[in-house]
């Protein structure tokens, strides 16, 4: 009896391992179970997946083209977002799209008037490449308006576009001689790009580099 008593008390441990083990057993499996931490977003864009990290930098930035009114390169721009992998984006980059193109397109029974009128048709009618039609609308607009200075601004960039180097100057000259202000966006304004390498571009915007040098 005692040998019997001896031969089950191993039996026992052994059970006890095994409840044991079954029990860390399904420790470990609840543990599993649990849910991973929820990830990074941005107004509901989840930002994990480099691919959304990249379409969302593209987004910003055809936002800021955007909100400048240069409706044909923010259009590049969001037709690039509505490629990439969240849905959320995408829509709305197609919002933005659609608003852009609307802006875009010169109603057939526009008739500008004033001189603001005229300048917003020009700036349309660069935005969709029509540099004729600008040119027109826009030296309207200056001969109602002389002294606003973001219409010879805008002349000086559809000339930039357009590869009229001096008249360029002339109206970027006059712009800033209007509103000093306009110094500072011509230096960020990539439609200027094409004056970069002209020193007297570099004189006009940068007159404090002259004066150290001299």
């Amino acid at each position: 009896m005692r040998f019997m008593a001896k031969a089950r008390k191993p039996a026992s441990r052994s059970s006890a391992h095994t409840k044991g083990a079954a029990h860390r057993s399904a420790k470990s499996r609840k543990k599993k179970n649990l849910p991973p931490p929820p990830p990074a977003q941005r107004g509901g864009v989840e930002l994990v997946d480099p691919r959304v990290q990249a379409q969302l930098k593209v987004y910003d930035e055809a936002l800021a083209l955007f909100h400048q009114q240069k409706f044909a390169k923010a259009k590049q721009e969001l037709e690039e977002v509505l490629k990439g992998p969240s849905k959320e984006l995408a829509d709305r980059a197609r919002m933005h799209l659609k608003i852009a193109e609307q802006r875009m397109k010169p109603s057939a029974e526009q008739n500008p008037r004033t001189a603001e009128e005229h300048y917003q048709r020009g700036v349309g009618m660069m935005n969709i490449g029509r540099w004729d039609d600008a040119r027109e609308s826009l030296l309207k607009a200056r001969k109602a308006a002389p002294k606003a200075d973001h219409i010879h601004y805008a002349l000086a960039a559809l000339d930039c576009l357009t590869g009229e180097a001096d008249s360029a100057m002339a109206n970027l000259k006059v712009a800033i001689h209007l509103r000093p202000e306009n110094r500072y966006h011509a230096r960020n304004d990539e439609d200027f790009a094409f004056l970069q390498e002209d020193p007297r571009f570099t004189e006009l915007l940068y007159p404090e580099k002259d004066g150290t040098a001299g």
